[in-house]
């Protein structure tokens, strides 16, 4: 990377990697260290949309699950009245591409894939984090090898529930992956993730969606209605176990749809999730104790400039 970057706290600014309404996204490098990342620089703004990124912030900073895109930094610059978000660089495309490259997954690689998602979902439930924008382009991989690993990512319409008595009311969501209690507008909750979900593991098995209309309110109704097929030939070599967990996902009705817990003990996913369950637990102990030991350092070099600073007053 270039000296010329402009650097903010301990990192340096590269190219631009991509551009949207309020954010840039450009290649970031840590001074000292040299890992990269990607930088998402937001222009502040004021009313509901300050609040959804403070929410967002507010998630980057509280997760850490090995298919979740993580934050390494954030820092607000006051004098640009802008917003650094440092995350995990993910040079491997969106999932979606991954999908059009295949044409379709192989029924293990869904397996493999849902597993990784539907934990990762999980873990956010578990923290009261509905992600409410589920869909394969807010799903990317880390390279372009074959090996690579898909993480959840973009958090920007992401919200905190309280158990007892949220009900989420904004509508959002993208269409096709939108759930029926969001689209009725009487109130939803974190099982719509649950149905996104659905709708992106329908398409990992066979390269197309559920649900598709010439427009809009066509599409609408057909999910309001839980009104989708498996379509043969395509379907014909998928088990019934795959199948059915799709079904139980794809419920209109949010309290009799699985939830991510019971999805992970389901007969198409059990095994191989049990397998998994052992790394993703190993991954996320030893991402939280490298935290701990940055922090030690961290408060250690201070302990030792505290003492020398005190040492030199009493001199």
């Amino acid at each position: 990377m270039s000296s010329s970057g402009e650097v903010i706290g301990d990192w340096q600014i590269g190219k631009e990697l991509g551009s949207g309404h309020f954010a840039k996204v450009k290649l970031g490098q840590h001074v000292k260290t040299g890992k990269q990342c990607a930088v998402k620089i937001i222009k502040k703004l004021s009313g509901s949309k300050a609040i959804l990124l403070k929410t967002e912030v507010d998630i980057l900073k509280k997760v850490n699950h090995p298919y979740i895109v993580k934050c390494y930094d954030v820092i607000d610059d006051e004098k640009s009245n802008k917003l650094y978000l440092f995350m995990e660089l993910m040079s491997g495309g969106e999932l979606f591409d991954r999908i059009v490259d295949k044409g379709h997954f192989t029924e293990n690689d869904a397996v493999v894939t849902t597993i990784k998602l539907v934990d990762a979902i999980n873990y956010l439930h578990s923290l009261g984090i509905a992600h409410r924008d589920l869909k394969p382009e807010n799903m990317l991989m880390t390279d372009q090898t074959p090996y690579a690993e898909v993480k959840i990512t973009d958090f920007g319409l992401s919200k905190f529930f309280d158990e007892q008595s949220a009900v989420m009311q904004t509508p959002c969501g993208t269409p096709g992956y939108i759930a029926p209690e969001v689209l009725r507008m009487k109130g939803y909750g974190k099982e719509c993730d649950v149905w996104s979900l659905g709708v992106i593991i329908y398409i990992l098995l066979c390269g197309f969606p559920p649900f598709y209309a010439d427009n809009d309110a066509q599409l609408y109704e057909k999910i309001k209605r839980g009104e989708y097929e498996f379509l043969r030939p395509y379907w014909d070599p998928i088990s019934e176990n795959a199948k059915d967990l799709i079904r139980r996902m794809l419920t209109v009705d949010p309290k009799r749809r699985i939830t991510c817990t019971d999805a992970l003990q389901h007969p198409w996913l059990k095994d191989e999730a049990t397998k998994l369950s052992h790394e993703i637990e190993t991954v996320r102990n030893l991402r939280e104790e490298s935290k701990r030991k940055v922090k030690a350092a961290v408060h250690a070099v201070e302990a030792v400039n505290r003492m020398a600073g005190s040492t030199e007053e009493e001199s």
